[in-house]
């Protein structure tokens, strides 16, 4: 029993990942596209590292060898400050993706980036999910192998795996290992995770404050608790493509974290777990800590800047994006169009790019000008009223000064850098080459099944109509020949005019080519689009062209009949 002046003993570890890294959003986001986010991990690590500064509390930061390797610094200050550097794994992957030899090649590699960031040795791991005895303890093997002293990536779940509550060694080839699970109440039907992070904000912190502190009553070993360094950053983007439990797992009550960490670091003595188990990590290879001033951040993406001007130049194209209440897709885009400018300039092309605002309601116009406004190679045009999407690619492309133009969505559910590749297609003799999910060769990804349904539809049914037998006739992800486009006369200007704009191209005799191409789902924000005035929309525009298929018919017609016979 404690005495009434004795605080209980706790082992704090603190995770550090941002918000597009969690396993929530795994379906959705690929760790390919991670650069293209808008980072927030530095910010909510020193807003962590200033609390425990406050309570004078050390922990184990438990980092991504990736962030590790992108931002070097601010690893560096969590070591400077006093706390244990500990491994998370490299890129945040499920065990159930990686065998055993990768484990231990993903494992070494964190381990390096931690050394040469701080010059510590990692000694303890976490998984970036909580793992069952009954299928992972396998990892123990390799852990002892590489040196580890300890593991904390298991949660006990049944009652009969009492024994394994709590910290306990295991011994393995002759090695040993520590194992500090996450700690649970036992329910008597099973056992509960206590142990904080998600816990602590989706349950009412009555019962959980309760459950903590009679923890001290059970047993004598160290309370094991975690938090998220992104549980600290209610404003953080959402990720509108999420299924609604998974919003509801990863947003709500952020703004309930830090209070509660707060009261935690007030009632409980806090350690890290290499200081609990007497075990010291080697001292950082950098004496003294980095400021706010000093700039920690290394990384190529720690902060949001348009594409970097880069010498060289070839065929000049032009990209016209067009924009409507995009305020939260635009940081990432931001980053999306560095990527796709550097592809773009080591293929041969030299890209210009136009934003079209389409009378936004949101701060989109602002947010384009404090990211793209200081740099010439992009221009930003805003209508006077909203007029649609297919109205702001045709006025990107009136607005352009080259022959060859592209348009790609704001919310880049077509990978922009696949423009490349498209742009290989347009030889002389070709007008537009059109991104197509429905290609054999291309796909889809998370979209709902009734939006795949009735896209599919409409497909079907302008191949009746056209000329030219597509898979997909809806894409604004495309190629245009500039000056076969300045000629057509839209009746529609939103999302119907991108389907009138290939079909009218096809029906005064363009030459239209697909190109293959993967469609996700939309990460930030809504989609503009209603869908049953668009179902309607389709149809009609579908009769249009046909009369006006059978109307170029029928002045084809007349004008190659014998002058005697247009005569009579």
């Amino acid at each position: 029993m404690l005495s009434d002046t004795q605080k209980p003993k706790h082992l704090l570890t603190i995770l550090v990942e941002d918000y597009f890294h969690v396993g929530a959003f795994e379906n959705l986001i690929h760790q390919r596209n991670w650069s293209n986010f808008e980072p927030r991990y530095e910010q909510n690590t020193l807003k962590m590292l200033d609390l425990l500064d406050q309570y004078d509390t050390k922990a184990t930061f438990f980092v991504l060898g990736w962030i590790a390797e992108q931002n070097p610094g601010l690893i560096r200050e969590i070591a400077a400050r006093g706390h244990e550097v500990a491994s998370r794994g490299f890129y945040h992957r499920s065990l159930k993706n990686l065998t055993a030899d990768e484990f231990r090649t993903d494992v070494r590699r964190t381990n390096q980036a931690i050394f040469d960031a701080c010059g510590q040795k990692a000694i303890g791991y976490r998984s970036a999910e909580k793992l069952t005895y009954a299928s992972n303890e396998w990892i123990f093997d390799v852990l002892a192998d590489e040196g580890f002293a300890y593991d904390a990536s298991f949660l006990p779940a049944r009652s009969d795996e009492s024994a394994k509550r709590f910290a306990h060694q295991v011994h393995i080839g002759g090695k040993a290992i520590w194992e500090l699970p996450y700690s649970t109440r036992d329910l008597g039907i099973g056992l509960f995770p206590i142990s904080g992070g998600n816990y602590f904000r989706q349950i009412p912190y009555t019962l959980m404050r309760h459950a903590v502190r009679s923890w001290a009553q059970e047993t004598d070993a160290p309370f094991v608790s975690y938090f998220h360094v992104w549980e600290l950053d209610p404003e953080q983007p959402r990720i509108a493509a999420a299924s609604r439990f998974n919003r509801i797992r990863h947003y709500r009550k952020l703004d309930k974290m830090e209070w509660i960490l707060h009261e935690h670091l007030q009632n409980f003595d806090c350690t890290s777990i290499a200081g609990h188990l007497g075990i010291l990590s080697e001292p950082p290879a950098v004496a003294g800590g980095l400021t706010r001033s000093q700039g920690l951040s290394s990384s190529k993406n720690a902060h949001i800047q348009p594409p970097a001007t880069a010498g060289g130049s070839d065929t000049p194209i032009t990209v016209v994006i067009p924009c409507y209440n995009e305020e939260e897709a635009l940081p990432y885009l931001a980053n999306t169009l560095r990527g796709v400018t550097e592809r773009l300039e080591s293929t041969g092309f030299s890209p210009n790019y136009i934003f079209v605002d389409d009378r936004s309601r949101d701060s989109t116009f602002s947010k384009l000008n404090e990211l793209f406004g200081d740099d010439k190679r992009f221009r930003i045009v805003q209508h006077d009223t909203n007029k649609g999407v297919a109205a702001g690619i045709m006025t990107g492309i009136r607005e352009a000064k080259t022959d060859i133009v592209a348009s790609m969505d704001c919310d880049c559910t077509y990978d922009p850098l696949e423009l490349a590749n498209m742009l290989g297609l347009m030889t002389e003799d070709v007008d537009m080459v059109t991104a197509s999910p429905y290609h054999r060769e291309g796909g889809v990804r998370n979209v709902p099944s009734w939006r795949l349904f009735l896209s599919r539809g409409a497909s079907f049914l302008y191949r009746r109509v056209l000329n030219a037998k597509l898979d997909t006739y809806t894409s604004c992800f495309r190629v245009y020949r500039r000056s076969s486009m300045l000629g057509l006369e839209l009746k529609e200007t939103g999302f119907l005019g991108v389907a009138e704009m290939l079909g009218k191209l096809d029906l005064t005799g363009g030459k239209i080519l697909e190109f293959p191409a993967i469609l996700d789902v939309r990460l930030f924000g809504v989609s503009k689009m209603k869908t049953a005035k668009t179902i309607f929309g389709h149809l009609g525009l579908l009769t249009e062209l046909s009369k006006f298929r059978m109307f170029r018919k029928s002045t084809s017609i007349k004008t190659s009949l014998p002058l005697e016979e247009k005569s009579r």
